[in-house]
């Protein structure tokens, strides 16, 4: 390999490395006669590296030059830091170099925009189709689209992307104008329309006519930075809601903020917003997009940040004590899902089981149902597991993370009623 463009390529990997979003799913694409590569239906990411990355893509910028001074960026025009551009040539020949080393299985391609928007955007697509017309690739590629980039481009882009996507990065227009003052949601959100008008109109298109094209066949994801601004969890979920309905979206990725620059506008902690924050907002991304879940379910104005103790949906179980316990051998597949330790497979399970006979708790274990957790909200045949107490502070007490967090509960309730019991899962 060139040792120029060796060095462009360890510079401009680590210029794309905080972009989460890059996880693939939802396509599949079988090897075909004179191509190279192919795309696995349940996603290609197998491993990935201490900081995050997935190891299976070559996640790469095309340039780490920025006309935008984006304070949360750290390719934003004003840091003095190594820069690097590819050519569309030496992109193309990377990715397939790599490929047949058994490096990477698919690309993850985004970029810095210089010039303009569609001129970056002309780049990027000129890269992947090449990959795909002239190499014939015919591997996993994910493209990011330019905010504010033409509809004629973003259409060229998805007939040779697996997936596309366009990064809101903040989750309120207000605070985006703080933080990169050239860019609105206007940019965003007219790609994302771009796309699903694609995406739909090749549904259509394939009804009609057996081998018409397929356009972004994985469909588009967007992310967003957690702890930049004030925002609550209320108000980041909401926002997801809204996308995943207006959209089409498959994956909404959010993203801890981490501080690479100094900026007044900033949170001046340099550790940023706990990971754990980030992990309870997947979880509830999970719920609605899986479980039936709505925002305004699962958060409110009263209560806009999720229970650091609890898992979301552990939470509202605990908050909704009325709708249980609930009968597993009666009860419907949506109330199922309600219950903590009841995953979608398991309450399926139970659906097509009890058919055939009256299940009781070892069946349950056997079926994958999480007792530990679900013990408190289920009854089999009309009992409960055990002679459980139906009380908020009991069950919270019992079912909290990790013994580090038990401690903290205690000593915030210390005058909780606890019974003594021989069941009570505290390890």
């Amino acid at each position: 390999m060139d040792e120029k463009v060796l060095e462009k390529l360890k510079i401009l990997a680590e210029s794309a490395k905080y972009d989460v979003s890059c996880a693939s799913s939802g396509t599949s694409r079988s090897h075909k006669s004179g191509a190279i590569g192919s795309a696995a239906g349940w996603g290609i990411c197998h491993s990935f590296a201490e900081d995050g990355r997935c190891i299976s893509l070559l996640k790469i910028m095309l340039t780490n030059y920025c006309m935008y001074d984006c304070a949360y960026c750290i390719n934003r025009r004003s840091n003095d830091l190594p820069r690097a551009t590819l050519s569309v040539t030496e992109l193309v020949n990377l990715t397939i170099e790599f490929y047949r080393r058994n490096y990477i299985e698919g690309l993850f391609l985004s970029s810095g925009v210089v010039r303009n928007p569609d001129y970056t955007m002309e780049r990027l697509v000129r890269a992947i189709k090449d990959l795909r017309l002239v190499h014939h690739f015919n591997g996993y590629i994910h493209m990011k689209s330019i905010p504010g980039a033409s509809q004629e481009l973003v259409n060229e882009a998805g007939l040779y992307a697996d997936r596309l996507s366009v990064n809101i990065e903040i989750p309120n227009e207000a605070s985006l104008r703080t933080l990169a003052p050239e860019k609105d949601f206007k940019s965003v959100f007219a790609p994302m329309r771009y796309i699903q008008q694609g995406v739909l109109q090749s549904a259509e298109e394939r009804k009609r006519f057996r081998y018409a094209p397929r356009f972004a066949p994985a469909g588009q994801s967007t992310q967003m930075i957690i702890g930049a601004t004030k925002e609550t969890d209320y108000h980041i979920v909401t926002v997801a809601e809204a996308l995943y309905h207006n959209y089409d979206l498959k994956r909404v990725f959010y993203s801890a903020f981490v501080a690479v620059n100094e900026d007044k506008d900033l949170p001046m902690s340099l550790s940023g917003p706990p990971l754990l924050r980030e992990h309870r907002l997947y979880q509830a991304d999970w719920l609605m997009r899986f479980y039936g879940f709505k925002a305004s379910e699962l958060l409110s104005e009263d209560k806009p940040n999720f229970n650091s103790l609890l898992d979301p949906k552990c939470d509202w179980a605990i908050r909704h004590l009325e709708n249980f316990p609930v009968e597993i051998n009666n009860a419907d597949y949506s109330t199922l899902l309600r219950v903590p330790g009841i995953g979608v497979k398991s309450a399926r399970r139970i659906i097509s089981a009890r058919k055939h006979t009256k299940l009781d708790f070892s069946d349950l274990k056997k079926i994958g149902v999480v007792l530990k957790r679900a013990l408190y909200f289920i009854t089999c045949d009309g009992h409960m597991m055990y002679n459980t107490r139906i009380d908020a502070d009991y069950i919270t007490n019992c079912i909290v993370d990790s013994a580090d967090m038990r401690k903290i509960y205690d000593i915030e309730h210390h005058n909780v009623y606890q019974q003594l019991s021989l069941f009570d899962d505290k390890s």
